[in-house]
């Protein structure tokens, strides 16, 4: 797995690191420095917010932090634990929102639009995101937010997890679409309107609106609407589709904010009450 992806480092190294666990910073390895690891994973959290994750080296962290680079693995094993610990972090750090309104929709819509609003605040986090995710606090405390948003709608736990996958997933799928739109844009140095403009005349030339009627009808009033492609339109749009859906699920289960939930699924009461829990966090 790429370094610059969530999950490719030793997981018990980055666990120790994510709950800061007794120990967690002794490696042996450099001289000590006067930093901490929050110093460290905020730094490099400002170069992917300006260059993508793939900017984040070691040598450039040591540079933007006035240390030397052998110094850095004093606070972190490598570049693949220092990712995992920038994604808790952020996680931990985004701002969450209190609808107004209580009704199920406005406090999902309200996880949605900040999961938005935290790709857009760190585009290198749609890159990094793998399914193996980083179980830190502050993905945990995310995860624990987000589900009360289901939580007293009569989903049982399971349900409740698939529906928060689901709702993360279109939101992560409309923020790459965005994150391409806006790579495709800086590569042609084009605008979405100059690129059609300049490529126009040939496609006029080709392409026969008489043989395809209804893609020329529609084409023509969606580019008038909203453009060859509008990230804004598609979030939208798809939202209150994905919301409507979930909506066929929530309402013959009796949801209504305060009402009794199913609880955990047959199969849970069976298992030793002194076990841990197999906690599985929504993708990111």
């Amino acid at each position: 797995m790429s370094k610059d992806r969530s999950g490719a480092g030793d997981p018990a190294r980055t666990l120790e690191l994510l709950w800061r666990e007794p120990g967690y910073g002794a490696s042996g390895r450099g001289p000590k420095q006067g930093l901490t690891i929050d110093d460290v994973v905020t730094t490099a959290i400002g170069i992917a917010d300006t260059d993508g994750a793939g900017a984040v080296t070691m040598r450039r962290l040591a540079q933007a932090l006035g240390v030397s680079a052998m110094s850095l693995y004093t606070y972190v094993p490598g570049k693949a634990e220092l990712l995992d610990l920038m994604l808790d972090t952020v996680y931990r750090r985004m701002p969450r929102t209190e609808p107004a309104q209580g009704h199920w929709r406005a406090r999902l819509e309200a996880v949605a639009r900040d999961n938005r609003a935290l790709y857009e605040r760190h585009p290198w986090v749609t890159a990094a995101c793998s399914s193996r995710p980083p179980l830190g606090p502050g993905l945990m405390a995310k995860y624990d937010y987000e589900l009360r948003a289901l939580d007293g709608l009569g989903l049982d736990d399971v349900e409740m997890d698939s529906a928060l996958t689901f709702l993360l997933g279109f939101v992560e799928i409309c923020a790459r679409a965005a994150a391409d739109a806006r790579a495709a844009q800086h590569e042609s140095a084009m605008s979405d309107d100059q690129w059609w403009a300049a490529n126009a005349p040939l496609l006029a030339r080709v392409f026969d609106g008489t043989e395809h009627p209804t893609a020329a009808r529609v084409g023509s009033a969606a580019g008038v609407a909203y453009g060859a492609y509008g990230p804004d339109h598609a979030f939208e749009f798809g939202l209150q589709r994905v919301l409507d859906g979930l909506g066929v699920l929530i309402a013959p289960a009796g949801g209504s904010f305060g009402s009794g939930t199913k609880g955990s699924s047959e199969e849970d009461a069976d298992e030793d009450p002194g076990a841990p829990p197999a906690v599985r966090p929504a993708r990111r």
